[in-house]
Formats: C-alpha cells, structure tokens, sequence
C-alpha cells in the first residue's frame, strides 16, 4: 500500500549509478537534498513491477564522492521505498564504514572534489579518527537497561531517530564519564522523560522563544 509522500524534499528516481552521479555533478551545491526511490531487492527483477533502480549502496558511495550523507529512510510502496540524501553538515561525525568506503573511493580515484573537501576537514579537526561504529546496543547499556525495571521497554518504544541519537551519545561519550551518560539515560528512561535533544524536548525550549517574539510584535 501507498505510503504518505514527504514533502520536505522532491523525490528523485534513478537507475544507475551514473545517472545519480549527473544529477549531482550539477546540483550538490545548490539542493538541499533528495528522497530517493530505490526498489525492493525482492521486487528488483519481479515481472510487471516498476524500473529497477540503483542499489543503496551505489547512492551511498556516489553521494559520499559529492559531500552528501545518506540519511533516514521510510517506507513508500509495495516495490520501493525511499531513502534520504543531504549535503554533510559541518561538524558532521563520520562512520568508521564510511571512513572504509570514502577511502577505497579516493583510492579509485572516484572522490569529488567536494567529497574530498569533506574528508580532509574531518582529517583536520579529528573526526574521521573518531569515527564511531555501527550504532548498536552496547553491552554496558543493554545490562544497566535489565537491571532497571521498565527500563527496557521504554527504550524500545522510543522513535527510531531518539534511540539512534541516544546510543551515539553513549558510544562517543569519553571514557570517563561514559558510566554516567548511561546511568542518566536510564534513568530517564524509567522516569518517562524525553531524552536530551528529542523532539519534544526542542519544541519545549522554542516555545517560549516564539511566545517572547509574539509579544515583541504586537507591542511595535
């Protein structure tokens, strides 16, 4: 069944490699990003569905030779679903499986030159030898989540872009003070509390922001 379209960016289509590749050869730096279409693998080469396209990895290796990032992803039909690409923010943290795959890259001589201005500014301030693993469940997190009555179950009815945020700040947490970071995640867990930098937690810290220029409107 037919998801709800996003429209916070245009849906492109490609079939190869090389077509995502001229697209963005003219716009990495002007778009804000797509939401690419990319068919079901078990869908693929069934008879009487629509055009195969590029896989998921061919769009991830192209964006990264142009400085792009992929993203989250959803759900769009029976045959494809849809997977978001945006220009790397400054800042950005690098995977160590795109630090793998920005390196053959460049070995191949296939790296942009704004992929490669990506990579040498996360050379330059450190963040491509802090490239974090695959986010996963981390054994010291899993065993403070049993022990924590409810603890569990919280965290899996957490949105996916939540938990996802919640695991990387727990993973690139110093040494140090990483026992803490997961004791507070717990226990904000067991409280019910949105975690740092959730949804909720931002749309509460704007609302007064927006009260406070409202009334500044009407008073000039």
């Amino acid at each position: 069944m037919p998801q709800p379209l996003p429209t916070d960016l245009p849906i492109h289509s490609f079939t190869t490699a090389t077509e995502l590749e001229t697209f963005l050869e003219h716009a990495h730096t002007t778009a804000r990003g797509i939401w690419l279409r990319l068919t079901k693998k078990s869908k693929s080469k069934s008879p009487g569905t629509s055009t195969p396209t590029l896989t998921a990895a061919e769009a991830v290796e192209t964006a990264l030779c142009f400085g792009w990032i992929d993203g989250r992803s959803k759900s769009h039909d029976d045959a494809s679903w849809l997977m978001r690409f945006t220009p790397r923010r400054p800042r950005s943290l690098w995977s160590k499986k795109n630090v793998a795959t920005a390196t053959r890259l460049l070995a191949e001589g296939r790296m942009r030159p704004a992929g490669l201005a990506q990579v040498e500014a996360a050379k330059a301030d450190g963040r491509w030898d802090r490239a974090y693993d695959g986010v996963t469940v981390p054994g010291d997190l899993e065993a403070a989540l049993r022990a924590a009555p409810g603890a569990v179950e919280a965290f899996e009815g957490m949105a996916r872009g939540e938990r996802y945020g919640a695991l990387l700040r727990v993973q690139m947490a110093p040494v140090r003070s990483r026992a803490r970071y997961v004791a507070a995640l717990v226990e904000r867990l067991v409280q019910g509390q949105p975690q740092t930098g959730s949804a909720e937690k931002r749309k509460r810290e704007r609302e007064p922001r927006e009260r406070d220029l409202r009334s500044r409107r009407r008073l000039e």
